[in-house]
């Protein structure tokens, strides 16, 4: 049953599926493991990052096209549910219909820019995709009256998913039950059916291809290929998933921007995750997204316990200042690399296959 679920692709190391299954247990329980909000917005943008690190996995990992235009399907899909819910008003209906538009637009770019560009050579490829999304960020900072410019969008969401909303007035195990908490989970449910949705389609026999013309374009187009079309395929649906990523984080900020779904820094974000977690294992985007997310959230606080640990040595204490917290993630990043060249989840499984 395990295996089904798993589209037969199991971690093939117990190390990794202890890890895989701490991570799970771990994002299900955390509102009551760890309550306070700044838990919970962590572990709620781990799951966004999850979806958006694996969609793009889907692109480079498996179809080796390197785009660098994957935040501009993720801020559609922020900007189709801010718009709808600013001009709609907050209800389910306006989050189907964002969507539903979002949806549509992502297709439809993801398609001419894999019809015109995908023909296009390795880096020639990659300066379009980011001209693509340099200018959609823009546009979206100039268009005050439709995207909110500079300032973005806030707007309310449904009754059932604001923190006003009580399911109960006692508190459970200490974790109040508000929309809050129902949010928190709607989006869990959304990322874990997204992830099996993605593992499903790199076991596929598309996927199979998908990983042949990675390997070698010339030769799976020798045997009766046609790349265009799948390398075509494989960028929509990237960009789909993608664009439900950013659903999600809107739905989870009711906040919008142009700095918050379509910042070239989020792009800078997803690459180290896959380099971290293991390109072409889409178990890597979870892996790498929950080790990320975390080391940025909490560096910084473990950063200062150590400095205040070691006052007595003022340059031990200055070296381990919170204020260099993007020296110490970057060392982590560069440590990572070169004990895990193949990311994490690549070298457990080598380790496996050892006799």
């Amino acid at each position: 049953m395990l295996n089904r679920i798993l589209s037969n692709d199991l971690p093939r190391n117990r190390i990794l599926a202890l890890v895989l299954v701490v991570l799970l247990v771990g994002l299900a329980f955390m509102p009551f493991l760890f309550p306070g909000v700044k838990a919970l917005n962590v572990a709620a943008k781990i799951l966004v990052f999850i979806v958006l690190v694996a969609s793009f996995d889907l692109l480079l990992g498996y179809t080796g096209i390197v785009s660098f235009a994957h935040t501009m399907f993720f801020g559609i899909g922020a900007y189709g549910i801010a718009i709808a819910s600013t001009r709609m008003g907050p209800g389910w209906w306006s989050i189907f219909v964002g969507l539903a538009m979002a949806l549509s637009l992502s297709f439809v770019l993801a398609l001419a820019v894999g019809l015109f560009s995908l023909r296009v050579r390795a880096i020639f490829f990659s300066m379009i995709t980011l001209a693509v999304a340099a200018a959609f960020q823009t546009l979206a900072s100039q268009l005050s009256e439709i995207t909110g410019g500079e300032d973005g969008l806030t707007f309310k969401m449904p009754e059932l998913l604001s923190p006003s909303f009580q399911l109960a007035e006692e508190p459970f195990l200490g974790v109040s039950l508000d929309g809050r908490l129902i949010c928190y989970y709607l989006l869990f449910v959304t990322a874990l059916v997204l992830l099996l949705a993605m593992l499903r389609i790199v076991n596929s026999p598309f996927g199979r291809v998908l990983q042949a013309i990675r390997e070698n374009e010339f030769r799976a187009e020798a045997i009766g290929y046609r790349v265009v079309v799948y390398r075509t395929t494989s960028s929509i649906l990237s960009a789909l998933f993608a664009t439900m990523a950013g659903a999600m984080l809107a739905i989870w900020l009711r906040y919008n921007g142009p700095d918050t779904s379509l910042s070239f820094e989020i792009m800078l974000d997803v690459l180290l995750i896959v380099v971290i977690g293991g390109m072409g294992t889409i178990y890597g985007a979870a892996i790498g997204s929950g080790v990320f997310v975390i080391a940025q959230s909490y560096l910084q606080d473990l950063l200062k316990l150590a400095s205040d640990a070691t006052s007595g040595l003022p340059w031990l204490s200055a070296l381990l200042s919170p204020d260099r917290w993007l020296l110490w993630l970057g060392l982590l990043f560069v440590l990572s690399v070169y004990y895990f060249p193949t990311g994490v989840v690549g070298r457990l499984r080598a380790l496996s296959i050892r006799p």
